[in-house]
């Protein structure tokens, strides 16, 4: 019944900036550790950004500076600021959900492209 909504996706220039948003639905009583990861056409899977339930935030070095993720609890909501885009952010993100004792919850992905 729980499902990540990922919206904020698009198109934009080297140097723009997007906010993406994850939007957590359904019956939720905590947010657990929330995640956003990327993936590029042939390349793995990786971590961006996590936040734990502590607030704790962590980001991968290939975003340090400039992307941020961050939580609304009463909107049930991550999200994640990137600013100073590049190409090589082009990427399907995925916003993702983890609590004790649940299977994980994956969103749907949402397309960025950064032009040259």
């Amino acid at each position: 019944q729980v499902q990540l909504v990922e919206s904020g996706g698009g198109l934009v220039q080297s140097g723009g900036s997007l906010r993406l948003s994850c939007v957590v639905s359904g019956y939720i009583f905590s947010m657990g550790t929330m995640a956003w990861y990327r993936q590029a056409p042939g390349k793995q899977r990786e971590l961006v950004a996590v936040i734990t339930d502590g607030g704790s935030t962590d980001h991968a070095e290939s975003v340090k500076g400039r992307f941020t993720i961050s939580r609304d609890n009463a909107k049930n909501t991550v999200y994640l600021e990137m600013n100073s885009l590049k190409p090589e952010d082009t990427a399907v993100y995925y916003c993702y959900r983890n609590r004790p004792r649940e299977s994980p919850t994956w969103g749907q992905g949402t397309q960025v492209i950064v032009s040259s």
